[in-house]
């Protein structure tokens, strides 16, 4: 049974066993599936650099040849920006303009093609204080499916708002075969990653989603993720440095890969490459264990 669209305030719930002990965490439609493509949800601290790691990410994927959609799940869509060079409408703009009819929806009213042929999706939020980024995503979800824009598509990423903590913004755990979780070198961002873990692991009672592994950016280091993985049972797969370029990069509405390849930027574009490419093999997920909030601060402190 499909589920109906309604305004983003009118959600209701589904009958699948809490997603954790006191979960409230919004269900989709088990029938809206997205197919064969693989399936990445990046999480992260906000403004940790995930719409930048994402964006990036989707031009590698793209230049190995293989057909990506990104989907930005933040209210300020500005996820695909630097692929598309402004900021695109949303899923949810579109759908008011046909007064929530999805079936008067044309593909050009809410999916757009950035640099290398990424195709871009921004589904957008509720409005403040006001309905829940779970039922954006399986709106957005839905509509790619009814215009079979997920047949012909071998990469799926959701780029996802902040830190986890509601079941909306979990939402696209339920479509993601693995969660790549993007962190710094300090603690606010080991932090996040450790209820991000903790979200993942209540996800994956209902659901195929697994760890994936960590992506470090931002950080010249990697010492006090490298304690935390290595007690919660993460692997870190690509590191990138604390580089002024990339900072750069999104000022200047543009990937790494369309910036001058100085020898820096080059080392960052051959990470994105084979940051890919190891995600494209697949590997065994990490059956990480979160720790407690206690703990986290006995092992990143200093005494």
């Amino acid at each position: 049974m499909e589920t109906a669209t309604v305004p983003v305030s009118h959600i209701g719930r589904g009958n699948r066993p809490p997603d954790g002990e006191g979960s409230l965490q919004v269900q989709l439609d088990p029938a809206i599936k997205i197919g064969t493509a693989k399936v990445f949800a990046v999480y992260g601290k906000g403004g940790i650099g995930k719409s930048t790691t994402s964006s990036n990410l989707s031009v590698a994927f793209s230049k190995m040849g293989k057909r990506v959609l990104q989907i930005g799940c933040d209210p300020k869509h500005d996820s695909t920006f630097t692929l598309t060079k402004k900021l695109m409408p949303t899923v949810i703009d579109a759908l008011e303009a046909v007064n929530f009819h999805a079936e008067e929806l044309r593909v050009e009213d809410f999916c757009y093609t950035g640099y290398n042929g990424v195709m871009c999706v921004e589904a957008g939020g509720p409005p403040a204080g006001t309905g829940c980024g779970g039922y954006v995503v399986g709106q957005t979800v839905k509509l790619l499916k009814e215009h079979h824009l997920l047949e012909d598509t071998d990469v799926v990423i959701f780029d996802v708002l902040g830190d986890v903590v509601c079941g909306g913004f979990a939402a696209p755990l339920q479509h993601a075969d693995r969660a790549l979780i993007v962190t710094a070198n300090d603690f606010d961002s080991i932090f996040a990653m450790n209820r991000i873990v903790q979200a993942i692991g209540a996800k994956s009672k209902n659901y195929n989603v697994r760890l994936g592994g960590v992506i470090v950016n931002r950080s010249d280091a990697t010492d006090q993720v490298d304690k935390f993985n290595a007690v919660c049972g993460l692997k870190t797969m690509a590191h990138f440095p604390m580089l002024d370029e990339i900072r750069k990069s999104r000022l200047m509405k543009a990937t790494l890969f369309e910036l001058e390849a100085t020898p820096a930027v080059k080392a960052v574009q051959d990470e994105y490459m084979r940051l890919a490419a190891a995600l494209w093999i697949g590997g065994e997920p990490l059956p990480a264990i979160p720790m407690k909030d206690r703990d986290i601060f006995d092992l990143l402190g200093f005494d």
